[in-house]
C-alpha cells in the first residue's frame, strides 16, 4: 500500500517584497521558503510514498480535511501570532490526522524565547541572563553589558540585526523601542556571550535523540569591521548564492570535553521543550568558555542547494546523509514515534536506497 504523505509549507510570494538590501525591504516572510525548496522537500519525499501539497494558507483545513494523508510532512512556519508554527500541528491533531515534528506546546515555547528560556533555566539547561521589554524599560541593577536586543518572537534572525548590539541602558531602550514599533512586540534582552557559537542540529526522539556534527560559525568570514553576530545581514544580505559567505565550518574542531559539553546543552534544550523528530539548537560560549543555549528551532532551515549555508543539511552531510536521505529520515523518526513500525521500516529502504547513489560514488 503506498504510504500517502501530505506536505504542509509556506511558500515565500514572489512579488512581495524588494530586493534584499533595499530601504523598502521587508523580512516578513524570511521564514518561509522558496519554490526550490519546496520542490526538493517534495521530491524527497516521493521516494517513500505519494505527496500531495498542502499550502497552509487559509484554506489549508479543507485542503487537509479532503487529502487526509498517512502523515502530513510539517515545514509549515505561519505567519500571524506568537502561536503561528503552532498553527497547522493544531489543525493536524483537531482532524486526527498524524504529522511530523513537534507538537502545538513545543513549538509555542520554542518561538517565545523568554518561556523557552524560563524552561531551561527550572530544567537546568545552560543559557544567559535575559529579561524582557514590554512597555517601559528599566534593566534590573548588575545586567550585564553589552547586550543582544531583538524581538521576542521571531525566527530566521529576523530583527537581529547589528542595531541589535547594544553597549548602554540607553542604547537598549531605544533598540527595544524600535523593536515594539517594527514588529508590535516585546523585545528579548540577552546579555552578550563573547564566545565561539555553534549550532547543533537533532534527530530522532527520546533515548534515540542524536545530535549531528556540530557547526560552527565563524566570525571571520564576515565582513571587516561586522560584528560577531550571525545576524540578518549575515544570513541574508551579506551571504548570496554567487557569493556565499565561507561562514560555516563542520565538523566544528573541538577538544572532547567541549564537544560533549555542546551536544549535551543542545539535547537537554531539545527535550526540555519537548521537541520532536528534529530541531536546532543554537549554542554559544560565554565569557569562560561554558556552552549556552541561546534559542532553539524546532522547525528548522533546510535550503537544498549545497552552496547555500543551511546549518540542518550541512550537518546531514557531515553525517553522512544527503538531502533526502536526510528528509527521509525525519519522516522514518516520526512513523516510529507513532508506534508505525511497518512504514517506518518501508521509508528506511528508501533512505537505503537515497543513499546508495552517495556510497557508489564515493
Amino acid at each position: 500500500m503506498t504510504l500517502e504523505i501530505g506536505l504542509a509549507y509556506n511558500q515565500k510570494p514572489s512579488d512581495s517584497d524588494e530586493p534584499p538590501g533595499s530601504p523598502s525591504h521587508s523580512d516578513r516572510y524570511a521564514e518561509w521558503d522558496e519554490p526550490q525548496t519546496i520542490d526538493a522537500v517534495a521530491a524527497a519525499l516521493s521516494r517513500a510514498g505519494r505527496v500531495t501539497r498542502l499550502e497552509a494558507d487559509e484554506h489549508f483545513p479543507e485542503r487537509l480535511r479532503r487529502a487526509r494523508p498517512d502523515i502530513v510532512f510539517n515545514i509549515a512556519e505561519g505567519l500571524h501570532g506568537p502561536n503561528r508554527e503552532a498553527h497547522v500541528p493544531a489543525i493536524c491533531e483537531y482532524l486526527d490526522v498524524p504529522y511530523t515534528g513537534s507538537d502545538p506546546l513545543a513549538l509555542c515555547l520554542g518561538l517565545d524565547k523568554h518561556r523557552a528560556k524560563e524552561v531551561w533555566v527550572a530544567r537546568g539547561v545552560p543559557t544567559g541572563r535575559f529579561t524582557i521589554a514590554d512597555g517601559t524599560l528599566a534593566l534590573e541593577p548588575g545586567f550585564p553589558l553589552p547586550a543582544i536586543v531583538k524581538p521576542l518572537y521571531e525566527g530566521s534572525s529576523m530583527g537581529v540585526t547589528e542595531a541589535s548590539y547594544c553597549e548602554s541602558a540607553d542604547a537598549v531602550a531605544e533598540r527595544a523601542r524600535a523593536i515594539a514599533t517594527q514588529y508590535g512586540q516585546p523585545a528579548l534582552i540577552e546579555e552578550f556571550l563573547p564566545g565561539r557559537e555553534f549550532t547543533v542540529a537533532v534527530l530522532g526522539n527520546g533515548g534515540e535523540a542524536r545530535a549531528l556534527p556540530i557547526v560552527e560559525i565563524r566570525f571571520d568570514a564576515l565582513p571587516d569591521g561586522a560584528l560577531p553576530i550571525y545576524g540578518y545581514e549575515a544570513k541574508w544580505l551579506w551571504d548570496t548564492t554567487d557569493q556565499p559567505l565561507q561562514i560555516f565550518r563542520c565538523p566544528a574542531p573541538l577538544d572532547a570535553s567541549l564537544g560533549d559539553a555542546i551536544r549535551g546543552a543542545a539535547l537537554g534544550a531539545f527535550h526540555a521543550l519537548g521537541c520532536r523528530d528534529w530541531g536546532r539548537v543554537d549554542v554559544r560560549l560565554d565569557g569562560r568558555g561554558r556552552p549556552q543555549v541561546i534559542e532553539i528551532n524546532p522547525l528548522p532551515g533546510i535550503l537544498p542547494d549545497p552552496r547555500q549555508n543551511s546549518c540542518f543539511p550541512k550537518a546531514a552531510r557531515a553525517a553522512g546523509l544527503e538531502y533526502d536521505a536526510m528528509l527521509l529520515s525525519v519522516l522514518e523518526a516520526a512513523l516510529r514515534r507513532l508506534g508505525r513500525a511497518r512504514d517506518a521500516a518501508h521509508v528506511a529502504t528508501a533512505i537505503d536506497e537515497a543513499m546508495t547513489p552517495t556510497a557508489g560514488a564515493a
